[in-house]
């Protein structure tokens, strides 16, 4: 594990992480008020794809070509610099603080915890989309063929009861409902 600087409490209190600190749960007004930072979000899926501790420039520098959509090599100066420094003062010391990375200042060095696998439900790659996303598409789609079934059942071209087509429409809603709880995770 790399050392833990805690005399740069950041975010009040500082808590000395333990077995149990860091297989308990973040409250989600703590994972929120984390998450609040795109570069603190950055960080975080940066680590998620680090298989071990990473230099700090380097990830400076990653954050940096994300937000200037652009390449590590075409980065200026001074963009990597807005960015080593803000993560160095103040994102890094406030993840480390709550037990989410290992921050090692003064080897500038950083690490994943196993906190950390508690944000990934909530971060995806820049410019992915997320397939939550679409779920209204879904479901305006299955609003517009259940309307275009019940106009073809009142015109007589479809030689089924309204009832019947109600019921085919009423089938649709649920299995889309089904498929959107299982796929967000609500139904396991």
């Amino acid at each position: 594990m790399i050392g833990r600087s805690h005399t740069d409490a950041v975010d009040g209190p500082t808590r000395t992480p333990d077995a149990e600190a860091l297989s308990s749960d973040l409250d989600l007004d703590d994972i929120y008020h984390l998450l609040q930072t795109r570069r603190r979000r950055d960080v975080l899926r940066y680590l998620r794809e680090a298989e071990e501790p990473v230099r700090l420039r380097e990830l400076a520098e990653q954050i940096a070509a994300w937000e200037q959509d652009t390449t590590v090599e075409n980065l200026q100066s001074d963009e990597r610099q807005r960015v080593y420094i803000s993560l160095y003062q103040s994102h890094l010391p406030k993840l480390d603080n709550h037990g989410i990375v290992d921050y090692d200042k003064d080897r500038g060095r950083v690490a994943a915890t196993p906190l950390a696998n508690q944000f990934d439900q909530y971060l995806r790659p820049p410019g992915e989309t997320e397939s939550a996303d679409r779920w209204p598409l879904w479901y305006a789609g299955t609003a517009g063929l259940g309307g275009l079934l019940l106009a073809v059942i009142a015109m007589g071209i479809v030689p089924i009861s309204g009832l019947t087509g109600g019921a085919i429409i009423l089938v649709a809603f649920a299995v889309v409902t089904g498929i959107h709880a299982w796929s967000t995770g609500h139904v396991q």
